[in-house]
Parts: C-alpha cells; structure tokens; sequence
C-alpha cells in the first residue's frame, strides 16, 4: 500500500420531501498518490493480484454470487474488520459494515457509538486513522479505493441490535435459502427473540426469519424514518 494518499469528498444530499429538511450522507474517499508518468485520476498500482477480494459482511446470497457486485472471500473480509476494529471503537465509533466492490473500492462503514449523526469531518478524521492503520498492516495484494461512510437514511441492518434498535420501522430482507417458501420479506420490524427476528408483513401477518439466513436487510425510506432522523439531528444541534 503506498504511504501517500490524496483525498476526494464525496458527499452526496438527499432532501427530505414532506419535512424540508436536507439529511447529508458523506463519504471521504482515499487513493493512492498517482505516479508522475499516470493520471492525477488515475489510481497507482501495485504488484500483487489486481482481482478485488470481498464482500457483504454476513451471508452471501447463493443466487447472486456470480451477478453481485460485490465480491466474495470472508475469510479476507474478516481480517479487515480485526485490523480496523480497535482503531474505530477506540475513536468512539462502531463498525456497521465492511464490503468491497468488485470494481476495487473498500467501503467501511461506521457510526458514532452515542448514536449522534455522523458528518463530513468525522468520516475524514476516521479516514486518516484507518488509512494509516491498513498501511502498517497492509491486507489486500492490490490496488484499490478506501471510503468511509455514514450509514445514511436507509440503512442496512447487519447486526442483531439493529432489528431491535428499529423495531417499528419498514425492512426489507433477503435469505440465502428460502424460508417459507419465499426469500424477500418486506414488513415492519418487530424487534429480535433469541436468533429470530420479527417481523409483520405488509398484509399484517406476522413471521420471523431466523438471523442466521440473512444475506441482505435494509431499512425502507419512509415519512416516519425520515422524521425520526431530522429529529436526531435537532437533538445534535441543540447539544452544540
């Protein structure tokens, strides 16, 4: 990995229609120092597989392995989460999730540990400490992008507290195998029991999926979760 980096923020906006409220989801993208024979924009290289080595954090989805643009190696996947780990709840953060692209950019997501909304500076800030961290350590064998990022509106659910934490708010899931004879659920979470998460589908019967057989679960935008986070971030500001 080379020990220079150049910086790109990317921070895209998205306007809450119903309460006017602009919510940011910020990015800080990291690439190695182009040479002076290459494009500034175009990334360095380095020796070692150009082949990109990761994925979703939890289960793939069997039928997506060949179509997914993410790439598939836990095995990798997990080591980053041990390198980057330490550094991020040490910086009061939580991980949220780690994947790769196939396309080469290393995405790690995090959010502050208070639950207080994430910004620009913060992503920077954690973004210069991890670059730093998988520099020493230097895990993957090619060329690729860091970005850390928020979670955003729309989250995706990857640990057993999340289904609890939005309980009352509209999921989507997906199960490697069937269940029931389906693998998309669409519903209203109803929290976690044991290994099982709850859920009431939109036509008001209620399941559970088992937390195992999860390949992919997000939160639906909805008037309700855009509220609920314009109000977190008044409570941010306020305490400012």
């Amino acid at each position: 990995m080379s020990t220079g980096w150049r910086f790109s923020e990317i921070i895209k906006n998205f306007r809450a229609l119903d309460v006017g409220n602009t919510c940011q989801f910020s990015a800080l993208r990291l690439y190695p120092r182009p040479s002076s024979a290459g494009s500034r924009d175009e990334p360095k290289k380095k020796s070692g597989p150009k082949n990109p080595l990761f994925s979703f954090v939890g289960n793939p989805l069997a039928h997506n392995v060949e179509t997914s643009p993410y790439v598939t190696d836990q095995d990798l996947l997990h080591r980053i989460e041990d390198i980057v780990a330490p550094t991020i709840v040490g910086m009061g953060y939580e991980l949220v999730r780690v994947v790769m692209s196939r396309g080469g950019t290393l995405q790690i997501m995090i959010e502050p540990a208070d639950g207080s909304p994430m910004d620009v500076e913060a992503c920077a800030l954690v973004s210069r400490a991890l670059s730093a961290v998988l520099d020493v350590e230097d895990p993957i064998p090619g060329e690729y992008t860091l970005e850390v990022s928020s979670p955003g509106i729309d989250r995706p659910l990857t640990r057993p507290k999340d289904y609890a934490r939005w309980a009352g708010h509209l999921a989507r899931l997906e199960t490697a195998e069937p269940i029931a004879g389906r693998r998309r659920f669409k519903g209203t979470l109803l929290g976690i029991e044991g290994d099982l998460v709850k859920l009431k589908l939109e036509d008001g019967v209620e399941t559970t999926v088992p937390l195992g057989a999860i390949g992919k679960a997000k939160l639906e935008m909805t008037n309700a979760l855009i509220e609920e986070h314009r109000r977190a971030l008044e409570g941010a500001e306020q305490k400012h």
